[in-house]
């Protein structure tokens, strides 16, 4: 009799187990089916004013009213961006934490030692956004008038030329140091937390030039508030079309472009993922959108590109592209 109570008991308590896990399957499947039942947090690592806010914010509006929810933007500066990448990784896997990041993910692993996260392993990848093209300014009352002037100038002043950037890691620094590296000089980097308080002391005559994306930068172009030394891709942009590029000018091959790409941390749902790279490839249509974009010469991604598969494949390239360029060119110094 003893035995029969004890088996009895064991297929109670299995049984119990069974349904309890059985419930906490269900019950996730159909929290995964409701998703999303409150606001989701979008996550920037850059100051708010800056172009990757900028994207950020443009893109929030749209994807938020695809997913039924407000998508909410949080600004989390510092450090290049890898103290809101940590934040993404160590967040709760459940959809309501995203993460917009620009090439400076992939600049990472070249410019600090030791990062509490892999960019390829911690993160879940929702697809890749826009490409934008960066220009090399200059504060309006800075002497040289064209980019072989700046070059003179530079080479003659280089204990006294300042140059802005949006921090360590940015790619506002990652673009003025091969600058310099190219030219062969060192000025004096003068590091801001984003590219927005940056631009906001060019043009207020704080420092003297600064290499930025055109997210923000082509107003204050057209207004006559900066100089415009060149373009950073090899191609001139019809936003500016009497502008020259650095290519052209005589920094053959010079290429920057700030490409971005959304994440998610790592075990993220794969319905939830479905959900948002659904939202963001219906944000990428908006018309609105896609205005504002074009007014800043920004380049929205192929279809092709707008899925966390082709991300992922692009980040690795671009890791493995970019850190022996950091490294050719001595960057961090």
């Amino acid at each position: 009799m003893e035995t029969i109570l004890k088996m009895k008991k064991s297929f109670l308590t299995k049984l119990a187990l069974a349904v309890s896990a059985s419930t906490l399957i269900c019950g996730s499947a159909s929290a995964q089916k409701d998703w999303p039942t409150k606001s989701i947090q979008m996550i920037v690592p850059f100051a708010a004013g800056g172009p990757t806010d900028s994207i950020a914010r443009l893109i929030a509006v749209p994807m938020g009213q695809a997913l039924g929810q407000t998508v909410v933007v949080e600004n989390v500066p510092g450090a290049g961006g890898t103290i809101a990448s940590t934040k993404v990784a160590r967040a709760a896997p459940d959809g309501y934490t995203i993460y917009i990041h620009h090439m400076g993910m992939a600049t990472a692993n070249a410019l600090y030692d030791k990062l509490p996260y892999d960019p390829m392993k911690d993160f879940e990848y929702i697809g890749q956004v826009a490409d934008v093209p960066m220009v090399l300014l200059g504060k309006k009352d800075l002497p040289p008038n064209n980019f072989k002037e700046l070059e003179a100038y530079i080479r003659a002043n280089k204990d006294k030329v300042t140059m802005a950037n949006a921090g360590p890691g940015a790619v506002s620094q990652l673009c003025g140091l091969i600058f310099q590296s190219r030219l062969g000089v060192r000025v004096t980097t003068v590091p801001y937390k984003g590219t927005g308080p940056a631009l906001t002391d060019l043009v207020g005559g704080q420092v003297n030039i600064l290499c930025d994306q055109t997210t923000q930068t082509i107003p204050f172009i057209k207004d006559g508030k900066v100089k415009v030394y060149g373009v950073t891709t090899p191609k001139r942009l019809s936003a500016l079309p009497n502008v020259p590029t650095l290519d052209e000018q005589g920094m053959k091959g010079f290429d920057v472009k700030v490409w971005h790409g959304i994440y998610a941390p790592l075990g993220t749902p794969k319905p939830v993922l479905e959900k948002l790279n659904a939202a963001l490839k219906k944000a990428l249509t908006d018309p609105d959108l896609k205005a504002r974009l074009d007014s800043s010469n920004i380049d929205i991604v192929p279809v092709s590109k707008q899925n966390g598969e082709s991300l992922k494949a692009h980040l690795d390239a671009e890791i493995n592209r970019w850190g022996p360029i950091i490294r050719k060119a001595n960057i961090p110094d």
